[in-house]
């Protein structure tokens, strides 16, 4: 599931025609190959004159050229309009590595030549259809269309390719559309009064969501004729599948076919038409329409279709089911019996309830329907909406939040004027939504949320389009703009952080306080009563120990997962010191740390400073990669060969290392044996043939001012990789010594002495001559080759072992440039000659090649088998800190991760990185501070965010371990600052009312009533949610349209991702809140009373049929006392290991109920459902189920609004929203700007950012 549309940050500032941000002026790289051309094109054209044929050469490009032409091409903007296209990785990447840009191991063999024609075929599946994960740099690239036609010129016809266009978003902001909507096309026929869809499969036509409805009628037409004068319209009909592309005329009316008005402004995103929305286009037959508009009446959709499974099912599950009957859920009138959950860790065995859905007597044609049970109304998936629904779910099982909605409370508190809100939008659209779900008298089994969806995207353009989101960011979204909707400060004062000035717990609970009200002054709505909290954040200066503290609302809880994603590697370490051998080291390390936190590592295990140790890759026998700080180790793979060099100077791999006119140069030195002439007619350079391992070789200044001392460095180097190191110098021993050995070296000048090794190491010096010769062949030792006499010592190096060659273009010790693998070389002559006279004859970004011919290189380091060499003499080195790492894994695995560690994961202190460095007001500097952070203030709901996914690596991963959550008795009160301070200070008499602290003797217990959780990657997945019914006490799970009965133990698994916690109190919840929506219904209930009094008691018969139903419980409003806990169904309190008591058999039916207008038993107030459903009722979308796939649009089927209470008299939304009649709390503007839906189908700006599916 991925992106719907997409855009870039380099991109952002100036996209769109209107941009204020000017964009640079970028020069073509192409126009100097067209100026060279100029002359040329003079003579074209006299020869054309002269009537001579005119030769066609291509322009043949370099490969740097093509690199720098698409490279300028696609820093171009975004402009809206404009067609880009989609390339696949797949095609792209390899091109890159042909051509030079980057580098793989695996394609290294790649030549720019053998590049086949642009591919897009590993975007799409075997049914021809579009992946699901369309990410930038990732899966795909977006290039103009521009540099695709330079890539088809070069490269051949393309395979699929996807052309896109540009769209408008937000302000200053475009995006690609990677998915427009694709629509059905049928034809309209007159089969017959009973004939079924029929013909060849049904046509498809895409459109873009910023196409304007005539666009989208030319698309449709275009997509089942050729012909273009034939009179046309255009009929929609409800989702479904389609077996033909001829649909009888007989079923317009049974499908809800409505005409679709050509002459509009709209667009197809203003409209509300989703990806698989089916139309019907009709043509004219002999001057005259197929059907008379006026006779098609809308009638409820068939109660049979085809669904296809739900995405993630078993086989005995309800899902699995639903295959073999073809009906909707709880259609059984037969009483079910469940386990009613205990919701406060009752140690009996929870009672179980009856309930029995009823039938409805609201409908006419003698058809009974089902009632749905409030709560349980699923929502359809409109194509990657799942996400949404699925947060919508938890949202509206928060009873206190649905309360709230219900009552109408917040028609009171719209803040259409807060310019950091939505007008009040958002609110509406989610109260309206609110209604529908918690509706008492609904027969819709499910409902797909349009209009709530087009509010979002209309404030939130990185929600529009049909692609996959967090549900998350949709819900810290929502909370936000509702909170920003509804909050009662209408104009915001300024308000200054206090600071932290030292002191004890009085004073911190001090800061807490003045940190809270100043925040209070400011924000003050019902999702602050009920969601948000304080932490508490210390810094701590490393230097002068300066703490700084303060305080900061938050609204959800985001805990990391302190799972074991650790990093496992064998590193080569290489010391400096040629005595010590080089070792095999295996390391243990967080995926996410970087070089620097493993040298660290390795500097501490090898007691040598981290600087000094320069990390690289090395691959077919050269350094391949860099590894700087700032590379995370998560990035390598498992067989990649990391070697750490020991060096006697910094590394130099930090980024904030400034380099000094006397630092060494750092070389890297590759073996290779001896390269052939080059042809003088070759303009490339010579191939080499590398062997054995490259190494490090550090040359100082004055090194580098000679060739010589070139040489010298290297050779000192070579020392650790052969077995006759030795050979690779001259010695001398004292003159009495005998048994001198000579080692000849061809082309090395006679001298007055050699040296001798002992077997046991020691160097002795002898008085004799090197005598010229063959090394292979002529080796003078004594009777023991091992060693030489105890006093030789060396007195210079071996020349001639090896050609020293110099090469260019290593930035980073990596071979730069294009096709070439180890550079570019250069003569020394040609070196010394650019350099001033006694300087060095380095620069940076040079590298060493050391060629030997066929008998130096057998001699040092063996024939084919390299007997001689030292590259497989590895020391393995065990630390004991790598043992006790992996003992306390293997501990943590078999003990598994709860949520009581993710709290202590969040609460760890830790210090801040060298990227996020904090000021020191004391210090006067930026300082690498600890921070620690705490939980100071907890909300009532806690909406607990687990860290799943990462996306600090460029591969993205996602964290599916499996995390133990309480159902009942999160006791957070041991974590809590705020009771911790308030109780040390009531202990010594202080009054902590004053500082807002109460009720510390209450201990702060939380019981889960929601979860939303994600099923599958992160660049895929589905999401679904389990929640609380806090109507009937029962778990449901909501699958988009999906919704079953189900147990708090099934939320608890490692798919969870959201977690909602209730806190337990002994007086409501909400504050504030609480105490408006009590008023409500208490001034509700009066109403009543008075309407009751002035007009006579109307007693509706009960139905015979209906003689034995049981009716449907709803609650009455809960009244708050000192004791026990509020229960769901009562007025009165249980204690917390009670089960929820059992239906009254006195109830009155549901008739009876509406027709006492729900009075409350103390007659004093109402509930919100109870408001709620006095007001108005709802239509019934048609009881067919439908898919629950996060790809795939599902079917919505309403009901005929003339059946509808909610929708009758009104034509569309808008008059719905604004009018008087519906019984429902009338918005708090009349202005139709405040209108939530007032502009719902004529949205003037919109957006798209995001992922699909």
């Amino acid at each position: 599931m991925q992106s719907d549309s997409s855009s870039s940050v380099k991109r952002s500032a100036s996209e769109g025609p209107s941009s204020a941000t000017p964009v640079p002026i970028m020069t073509d790289p192409i126009s100097s190959i067209d100026s060279a051309r100029e002359h040329e094109i003079e003579i074209d054209a006299y020869m054309a004159e002269q009537g001579e044929d005119i030769p066609t050469q291509p322009v043949s490009l370099t490969i740097e050229q093509k690199v720098a032409r698409i490279n300028y091409l696609r820093d171009k903007p975004m402009v809206a309009g404009d067609t880009w296209y989609i390339i696949s990785r797949q095609w792209f990447r390899p091109w890159e590595i042909a051509c030079g840009i980057l580098s793989d191991k695996s394609l290294e063999s790649l030549q720019e030549k053998d590049m086949g024609p642009p591919d897009n075929s590993p975007l799409f599946d075997s049914q021809g259809n579009l992946t699901s994960n369309l990410v930038e740099h990732i899966d795909v690239e977006f290039l103009p269309e521009e540099a695709w036609s330079e890539l088809v010129a070069w490269y051949g016809q393309p395979i699929n390719p996807l052309p896109r266009s540009v769209i408008a978003k937000a302000f200053l902001q475009t995006a690609l559309e990677l998915r427009p909507p694709r629509l059905k096309v049928l034809v309209l026929k007159d089969l017959g009064p009973d004939a079924d869809i029929a013909g060849p499969p049904h046509s498809y036509a895409t459109v873009s969501i910023k196409d304007p409805m005539k666009n989208l009628f030319k698309a449709l037409v275009c997509a089942v004729t050729a012909r273009s004068n034939v009179p046309y319209r255009i009929w929609k009909i409800e989702p479904g599948e389609f077996l033909g592309s001829y649909f009888p005329v007989s079923k317009l009316a049974s499908w809800g076919a409505e005409l679709v008005s050509e002459g509009t402004d709209k667009t197809v995103e203003d409209s509300m038409i989703e990806p698989e929305d089916p139309f019907v286009v009709e043509f004219q037959e002999n001057g005259a329409w197929i059907v008379d508009a006026s006779q098609v009446v809308r009638a409820p959709p068939p109660s049979a279709v085809h669904v296809p499974p739900p995405l993630f099912s078993n086989d005995n599950d309800f899902f699995s089911r639903l295959s073999n009957q073809r009906t909707s859920a709880f259609q059984n009138t037969q009483p079910f019996r469940t386990p009613s959950p205990s919701r406060r860790g009752s140690s009996s065995k929870a009672k179980e309830s009856s309930v029995a859905p009823f039938k409805s007597f609201a409908f006419s044609k003698g058809s009974s329907k089902i009632i749905q049970e409030p709560g349980t109304l699923g929502l359809g998936n409109m194509g990657n909406t799942c996400f949404m629904n699925s947060a919508l779910q938890c949202l509206a099982h928060t009873k206190e939040l649905t309360d709230y909605f219900l009552s109408g409370v917040y028609q009171e508190e719209l803040n259409p004027d807060n310019p950091l809100g939505m007008h009040g939008a958002i609110a509406e659209a989610f109260g309206l939504l609110l209604h529908r779900i918690w509706a008492r008298d609904s027969t819709s089994a499910s409902y797909s949320p349009r209009e709530f969806k087009s509010q979002l995207q209309r404030f939130a353009p990185q929600f529009s389009g049909y692609q996959q989101h967090d549900s998350q960011e949709l819900v810290a979204f929502l909370l936000d703009g509702l909170h920003e909707d509804l909050n009662r400060v209408l104009k915001k004062p300024y308000v200054e952080k206090p600071d932290w000035q030292g002191g004890g717990d009085l004073e911190l609970a001090k800061l807490a306080q003045t940190s809270w009200d100043g925040y209070m002054k400011r924000n003050d709505s019902v999702i602050v009563d009920l969601f948000q909290g304080q932490y508490q954040s210390t810094l701590v200066c490393p230097e002068c120990e300066k703490v700084s503290i303060t305080f900061d609302p938050f609204m959800y809880l985001t805990l990391p997962l302190p799972v074991n994603k650790k990093w496992w590697h064998v590193v080569h370490y290489v010391p400096w010191d040629l005595s010590l051998p080089h070792r095999r080291v295996p390391v243990e390390i967080g995926r996410d740390s970087s070089f620097k936190d493993l040298k660290n590592l390795l500097g501490r295990w090898m007691g040598v400073r981290p600087k000094k140790l320069l990390t690289l890759e090395v691959f077919n026998h050269r350094f391949y990669k860099n590894l700087d700080d700032s590379i995370l180790c998560g990035d390598m793979a498992d067989n990649d060969q990391i070697f750490c060099f020991e060096l006697p100077c910094n590394s130099r791999q930090s980024r904030s290392y400034k380099q000094k006119d006397t630092d060494p140069f750092i070389l890297p030195v590759i073996l290779t044996d001896v390269v052939p002439p080059r042809p003088a007619y070759s303009n490339y350079s010579r191939g080499t043939n590398n062997f054995g391992y490259p190494f490090i070789v550090v040359v100082n200044r004055d090194q580098a001012r000679s060739v010589e001392g070139m040489y010298d460095a290297v050779i000192e180097r070579l020392h650790r990789w052969t077995v006759h190191w030795k050979d690779l110098y001259t010695w001398q021993t004292d003159p009495s010594s005998s048994d001198t050995v000579t080692i000849p070296i061809s082309t090395v000048s006679p001298i007055d002495s050699v040296a001798e090794i002992k077997e046991n190491g020691d160097v002795s010096e002898v008085d004799g001559m090197v005598v010229e010769g063959d090394i292979a062949d002529q080796r003078i030792f004594g009777e023991d080759d091992s060693g030489m006499e105890p006093d030789a010592y060396i007195v210079g190096t071996k020349q001639g072992v090896f050609n020293l060659r110099l090469y260019t273009g290593y930035k980073d010790y990596t071979a730069g440039g294009y096709g070439s693998s180890n550079g570019r070389s250069e003569q020394w002559e040609t070196r010394i000659e650019d350099i001033e006279s006694g300087g060095p004859l380095l620069k940076e970004g040079d590298a060493f090649l050391c060629e030997f011919d066929e008998n130096m290189k057998a001699y040092y380091f063996g024939a084919s088998q390299l007997e001689n060499s030292r590259w497989d003499d590895w020391v393995l080195f065990v630390h004991v800190e790598y043992l006790e790492a992996k003992e306390l894994a293997a501990a943590q695995k078999s003990k598994g991760i709860t949520l009581d560690d993710c709290l202590a994961e969040f609460t760890k202190e830790e210090q801040l990185g060298e990227d996020d460095l904090w000021y020191c007001p004391r210090c006067k500097k930026h300082q690498q501070a600890t921070k620690k952070f705490d939980l100071w203030k907890v909300p009532d709901i806690l909406a607990v965010h687990l860290k799943r996914f990462s996306n600090s690596r460029a591969l993205r991963d996602k964290i599916d371990t499996f995390v133990d959550f309480p159902i009942e008795n999160l006791d957070l009160t041991a974590l809590v600052g705020e009771r911790r301070v308030g109780t040390r200070l009531a202990q010594s008499g202080a009054d902590i009312s004053e500082l807002g602290i109460r009720d510390i003797e209450e201990p702060l217990i939380y019981d889960l009533y929601a979860v939303d959780e994600h099923l599958g990657g992160l660049g895929g997945g589905h999401y679904r949610a389990y929640a609380l019914n806090h109507v009937t006490e029962q778990w449901y799970h909501f699958d988009d349209s999906y919704v079953t009965r189900s147990d708090a133990s099934h939320a608890v698994n490692s798919n969870a991702y959201l977690l909602f916690y209730k806190r337990r109190s002994n007086a409501p919840l909400g504050g504030k809140t609480n105490e408006k929506i009590e008023e409500a219904g208490r001034k509700a209930a009066a109403e009543v009373e008075e309407e009751n009094a002035a007009e006579p008691e109307v007693q509706l018969p009960t139905p015979p049929s209906e003689s034995g139903a049981t009716p449907f419980p709803f609650p009455s409003t809960q009244q708050p006392s000192n004791v026990g806990y509020l229960t769901p169904r009562s007025n009165t309190r249980s204690t917390p290991t009670s089960s929820p008591p059992p239906l009254d058999d006195g109830d009155p039916t549901t008739l009876e109920a509406q027709s006492d207008d729900l009075i409350a038993e103390d007659g004093l107030t109402l509930c919100p459902l109870e408001l709620a459903s006095q007001q108005f009722d709802f239509p019934d979308p048609s009881a067919r189920a439908s898919p629950t796939s996060s790809v795939e649009v599902e079917p919505d089927y309403d009901d005929d609004p003339l059946h509808s209470s909610l929708f009758h008299a009104h034509e569309n939304i808008d008059s719905w929203v604004g009018s008087s009649q519906n019984g429902l709390p009338s918005p708090a503007v009349s202005d139709p700007d405040m209108n939530p839906f007032s502009d719902m189908n004529s949205q003037r700006q919109s957006a798209d950012d995001s992922m699909d599916v």
